[in-house]
């Protein structure tokens, strides 16, 4: 018999010890019988579970935990059954459900078991342990567990959460020990958790219930791919999602946003007030058929070095039609750059869907760039370029080389310049001025732009994360911000000559 057909007889014995369900055997849901296979398979250590909240993520991890502790499939003697968790309250979720559990045991394994609900949360039965740390990683120092959960581990902080999760992995190898790290989702690709599903390594099970990125918030098949357990009766039900989602929309802000990561499990950051703009305040300026190319363009160009990417918006004032395109040098490859930057193999799609280039070796040529650009217009006017002043020389340099000739506004990056050209910029997008094609370069530059913020409440922009590229969104900012102000001069008619 395997491992996972033990686990599930085990489960299937347990009663629910709380919600609408309370007293009611515990019945698995098809997601959790697929999960259990395939983490309980044979040469899987490690596996991990991403779905939305209210899914019985933490019960069915629960009732796992203390299968382990009692040797429903794992009879090695003085087994160790770890919960890590961000905080000892988030941990004691999974320990009350431990506890639940339990008391639909038989009274003669019930007397066998010692909880301690004191400044540590421990159940012990005979020389096995269960025991639930957090925060620090020194809490793990020296176990060596046969059964480990690792819970809601996409929310854990960065440095004490790496910490915590290493210890906690390295001591089941002294025991051939298995890990579950079960969660909803992070809030983007860089984050360690998106790691384990995105490239998970040998020996390791990945099931991810994520809808496609951009639907809207209460399309019902998409939540309910987020939430399975929905339509087999656990947690949520389809109505309430589908009534909390057109209250989320209705609201807007970080309503919107947390329960898109939360409920739809998608990878937003839940945090908005930092945001330069929402997933859905973006996605409300995309449209598929595009305003003409009427009048003069607006070119932002952020330029990038080695590492960063160089990239240009074209916005047409008179119409709103904004074009994004960026560019890569061609050493590293765009599949190690994706890599590297947790994006997998984002960069390549945009190259596929004609919005990245590569040029140069290391370095993107500034002029060759700049030529590119001008292509991309293809006959249209300029009314301005606008670039950064700090590099304003390179700038100038870079125009001289590509022979391009037109008027130049150069902006600073500080507070002054920058939290005027975010506002304006804001300001179009809601009013409707910008209007743009599906475009993931620029969907992937507004999910890592936030603003900072100065004692005064002025905004800049800013990278959400150390590798994330906004500089298509930074150019976009620029283009827009200009074209605002072009539009609200007031224009001069010329006066009849007055002849003496």
């Amino acid at each position: 018999m395997s491992n996972a057909t033990k686990a599930a007889r085990f489960l299937a014995g347990l009663r629910i010890p709380e919600g609408r369900l309370a007293g009611r055997a515990l019945r698995l849901a098809p997601f959790q019988r697929q999960f259990l296979r395939g983490a309980m398979a044979r040469g899987v250590s490690i596996a991990a579970l991403s779905v939305g909240r209210g899914n019985g993520k933490t019960a069915l991890s629960g009732g796992l935990a203390l299968g382990a502790l009692l040797g429903a499939w794992d009879e090695q003697p003085r087994r160790e059954v770890l919960i890590a968790a961000r905080t000892r309250d988030q941990g004691r979720v999974a320990f009350d459900f431990v506890t639940g559990f339990a008391q639909s045991l038989s009274e003669d394994v019930q007397k066998e078991l010692t909880i301690r609900r004191g400044s540590r949360l421990e159940v012990s039965f005979g020389d096995h342990m269960l025991r639930v740390i957090s925060s620090d990683a020194k809490n793990a120092l020296g176990s060596a567990p046969t059964f480990a959960i690792l819970d809601e581990r996409g929310h854990w902080p960065l440095d004490k959460g790496d910490d915590l999760e290493a210890s906690v992995l390295s001591g089941l190898g002294k025991r051939g020990g298995a890990a579950l790290l079960i969660s909803t989702s992070a809030a983007d690709d860089a984050h360690p958790f998106s790691q384990w599903l995105d490239h998970p390594p040998a020996g390791t099970y990945v099931q991810e219930h994520r809808p496609a990125p951009g639907l809207p918030a209460d399309d019902l098949p998409s939540l309910l791919e987020a939430n399975p357990g929905a339509v087999a009766g656990i947690g949520s039900t389809p109505e309430w999602l589908t009534a909390q989602a057109q209250r989320a929309i209705s609201r807007g802000g970080s309503s919107l946003s947390t329960f898109r990561l939360f409920n739809r499990n998608e990878r937003v950051a839940g945090e908005t007030r930092g945001l330069l703009l929402t997933v859905d305040q973006w996605l409300g300026a995309e449209v598929i058929d595009l305003p003409p190319r009427d009048g003069r363009c607006v070119v932002g160009i952020d330029l990038g070095g080695s590492v960063s990417m160089s990239a240009a918006a074209l916005y047409w004032p008179e119409t709103g039609r904004l074009e994004a395109l960026g560019c890569f040098p061609c050493s590293p490859s765009l599949a190690d750059r994706g890599a590297a930057d947790g994006v997998s193999g984002r960069y390549s799609e945009m190259q596929d869907r004609g919005e990245l280039l590569t040029l140069g070796d290391k370095v993107v040529p500034a002029g060759a760039f700049i030529q590119a650009v001008m292509r991309r217009l293809d006959g249209a006017s300029v009314s301005a370029l606008v670039a950064d002043r700090y590099r304003s020389a390179e700038f100038e340099e870079a125009l001289a080389a590509a022979g391009v000739s037109a008027p130049v506004v150069y902006r600073g990056q500080g507070f002054r310049d920058g939290a005027e050209d975010v506002e304006r910029f804001r300001s179009a997008v809601f009013d409707g001025r910008v209007s743009v094609a599906p475009s993931l370069l620029l969907r992937s530059a507004f999910a890592d732009a936030v603003t900072i913020s100065d004692p005064a409440g002025n905004a800049k922009l800013a990278k959400a994360r150390s590798t994330g590229r906004i500089d298509a969104a930074a150019a976009a900012v620029l283009a827009v911000a200009e074209g605002a102000r072009q539009r609200a001069r007031p224009i001069r008619a010329a006066r009849a000559p007055i002849w003496a």
